[in-house]
C-alpha cells in the first residue's frame, strides 16, 4: 500500500485550524543535506550506506543537545525537519541512457518512452540504495530519534523510557533529479513511489520544489529559521538553462561524454590498459569540477600507462567523443558567432588537441568561474545578491551543488540594541570527490576522499542559544589498489638544494602569545 503523505497532515506536520498558536511555540531543529547523488550503480559508485548510518546515529545526540535551553533548562525539542537540498536521486548518471539514442532528457519529456526510461532508472536507484533509504524511512516513521524526557525541575530524566522526536523529510530538486519537478499524472505515480521509499513529507501529487516558495510547508519551515535555501544550480549556466523543467548542457556532458567514455574504455581497451589505469578511469565520475576530467585523464595516463601508443589512443577516443558531443543539435543550438561563448569554451576546455601548453587546468577553472559570475569556485557573490539577504529577511543563505562545504560571514547589522549576523553556507556533499593538488598544478595530480557534510540550524533558545552548527567528515580514499609507476619525469624535489634539517622558521612563539616578558629578555619579537 502506498503511503501518500499528500493527505497525512499529522505525519507531515501540517497546521490545522486552531493549531497555529501551539505550532508557533514549537521548538524545532532544521537539518540540511545536499548532493547525496544516489545512483543505480551502472556508471558509478553510490553514496555508502555507512555514511548515512553515521549521520543517523549522530542525530539523537544533536537532538538532545538542542533540548538544552539558554537558561540551562532541559526541555526536549518538538521536531526535526530534514531537508534534502537537491541531487539526491541521480537519474542522469546511468548507463541505461545508452540503451536507446532516441530517448534523452533534452528530447520529448512528455513521451511515454521518456517516462518509462526515468521510471526504470529511478526504480533501480531505489533498489540499489535500499539500505540507505531504509535509514531515511526509519527517521520519518518515528522512533529512530529518541532522547530523555524532561523532569519538572528542567533536567533530563536519569533513567526510564526515552521519548521519540518526530522527523519530517522534505526533498528539493537540483540538476540531476530535475525530472521530479515535472508535472502530470505519470510523474505523480513515480513521485508516489519515491515518497514511499524515502519516507518523504512531500506531496506526491505536486512537483518536488526547486525553489522554497513552491512548497508552502517548506517555505514556513525556512521562514521559521530565517533561512533562504536553494540547490544552487541556478547560478551554473552549464547545469541550468533558464527552466528547471528542461535539460542543460551538463546533462549532455554526463550522458554523451562521461558515461560513453567509461563504456568505450571497457569495450575497446579492457585487455590492453594496465589495471591501475582502468581503475583510475572508472573514477572520472568523481572528478570535481567535471571539466577537469581530461586533466585527470592526462595525469593518470602519464603515471600508470607506460605505452605511448595506448596513451595516445585513449586521448584520441576522448577527443572523438568530445566532437560528437559538440555536434549534438541541443549543443549546437547554444553555439553562437561569438568566439567567447559557452560552447567554444567547452571545446577549449575538454579537447586534448586544443589544450594549452601550460596552465591548462588553471585556464579551465578561470573560465568556469567566469561564466558562473564568480572570481572563485565559491557562490559567495550570488549569496550576497539574494533578495532575502539584502532585505535582511534571512539570517542564513544556504546552497549546495558545488560539493564544497563553506561557512562565510556576510554581514552584521546593528539596530536598536539588536544584531543580525548573516552567514552564507554551502552544504557540501555526501559522496567521493577527487580534487586537484595545489603545489604543482601542472603535474595534473589529484587526491580523493569521501565527504560527509551537513548543516544544523536552531530557531530560538535551543542548543543553549546557538544559532547553527556545521558538520564535515572526510574519509581518505586510495582508489588504486595496485602499484602505480610514474612514467613522466615528474617535478624535482620540493626541497631541492636544502639541507636535511629544517630551516630556522620557528624561532619565536606564535603571534598570539601574551604575557609579561621575562626580566632581562628582549621584547623585540613580540607582535
Amino acid at each position: 500500500m502506498f503511503r501518500t503523505n499528500g493527505t497525512d497532515n499529522d505525519a507531515c506536520g501540517m497546521v490545522w485550524p486552531g493549531q497555529a498558536d501551539s505550532r508557533a511555540k514549537a521548538k524545532l531543529m532544521l537539518v540540511i543535506i545536499s548532493d547525496l547523488h544516489l545512483t543505480d550503480g551502472s556508471s558509478s559508485e553510490t553514496t555508502s550506506p555507512g555514511a548515512l548510518d553515521i549521520f543517523a546515529r549522530q542525530l539523537p545526540g544533536l537532538a538532545e543537545a538542542a533540548s538544552w535551553r539558554t537558561g540551562g533548562e532541559y526541555r526536549p525539542i518538538d521536531r526535526i525537519d530534514l531537508v534534502l537540498l537537491g541531487d539526491t536521486l541521480d537519474v542522469i548518471r546511468s548507463e541505461q541512457w545508452s540503451a536507446s539514442a532516441c530517448i534523452r532528457p533534452w528530447g520529448n519529456v512528455e513521451s511515454p518512452e521518456f517516462f518509462e526510461q526515468i521510471s526504470r532508472i529511478t526504480g533501480d536507484i531505489l533498489d540499489n540504495n535500499e539500505t540507505s533509504l531504509a535509514l531515511l524511512r526509519g527517521l520519518a516513521d518515528g522512533g529512530a530519534i529518541r532522547i530523555p524526557p524532561a523532569l519538572r525541575v528542567g533536567r533530563p530524566a536519569p533513567e526510564g523510557d526515552l521519548q521519540s522526536v518526530p522527523v519530517r523529510v522534505f526533498s528539493m530538486v537540483g540538476n540531476h533529479d530535475w525530472f521530479f519537478h515535472l508535472s502530470g499524472p505519470a510523474l505523480d505515480t513515480l513521485r508516489r513511489e519515491v515518497v514511499r521509499r524515502m519516507g518523504l513529507c512531500n506531496r506526491y501529487d505536486e512537483p518536488f520544489p526547486h525553489d522554497i516558495t513552491e512548497n508552502d510547508e517548506l517555505l514556513r519551515t525556512m521562514r521559521r529559521h530565517k533561512i533562504m535555501a536553494r540547490h544552487g544550480d541556478l547560478y551554473d549556466p552549464l547545469n541550468f538553462d533558464g527552466d528547471r523543467n528542461t535539460a542543460s548542457l551538463g546533462d549532455v556532458i554526463v550522458i554523451e561524454l562521461i558515461n560513453r567514455f567509461i563504456a568505450e574504455i571497457e569495450r575497446q581497451f579492457a585487455d590492453d590498459l594496465p589495471a591501475a589505469t582502468r581503475l583510475g578511469l572508472r573514477e572520472i565520475d568523481n572528478i570535481r569540477p567535471t571539466l577537469l576530467v581530461p586533466v585527470w585523464i592526462d595525469g593518470l595516463l602519464e603515471r600508470s600507462c607506460a605505452n605511448p601508443s595506448l596513451r595516445k589512443r585513449v586521448k584520441t577516443l576522448w577527443d572523438r567523443l568530445v566532437e560528437e558531443f559538440l555536434a549534438i543539435d541541443f549543443v549546437r543550438q547554444r553555439d553562437t558567432w561569438s568566439p567567447l561563448d559557452t560552447v567554444d569554451g567547452l571545446r577549449q576546455a575538454l579537447t586534448f588537441s586544443r589544450r594549452l601548453p601550460v596552465g591548462w587546468a588553471g585556464a579551465v577553472l578561470a573560465w568556469l568561474n567566469k561564466i558562473r559570475g564568480s572570481a572563485s569556485d565559491s557562490y559567495l557573490s550570488h549569496a550576497v545578491a539574494e533578495q532575502d539577504f539584502r532585505n535582511r529577511r534571512a539570517k542564513h543563505i544556504v546552497y549546495g551543488h558545488t560539493h564544497v562545504a563553506e561557512s562565510v560571514p556576510l554581514d552584521a547589522s546593528y539596530a536598536e540594541g539588536f544584531v543580525l549576523n548573516q552567514v552564507y553556507f554551502n552544504a557540501g556533499t555526501f559522496r567521493r570527490v577527487h580534487r586537484q593538488t595545489q603545489l604543482a598544478a601542472g603535474e595534473h595530480e589529484f587526491i580523493a576522499c569521501d565527504l560527509m557534510n551537513y548543516l544544523v540550524f536552531y530557531q530560538g533558545d535551543e542548543r543553549k542559544g546557538r544559532p547553527y552548527e556545521t558538520w564535515s567528515g572526510t574519509l581518505g580514499y586510495n582508489p588504486a589498489e595496485v602499484p602505480v609507476h610514474r612514467i613522466d619525469p615528474g617535478r624535482k624535489s620540493h626541497a631541492q638544494g636544502q639541507s636535511v634539517s629544517a630551516p630556522n622558521l620557528h624561532q619565536r612563539g606564535p603571534h598570539f602569545t601574551v604575557g609579561a616578558t621575562p626580566a632581562g629578555s628582549s621584547d623585540r619579537h613580540r607582535i
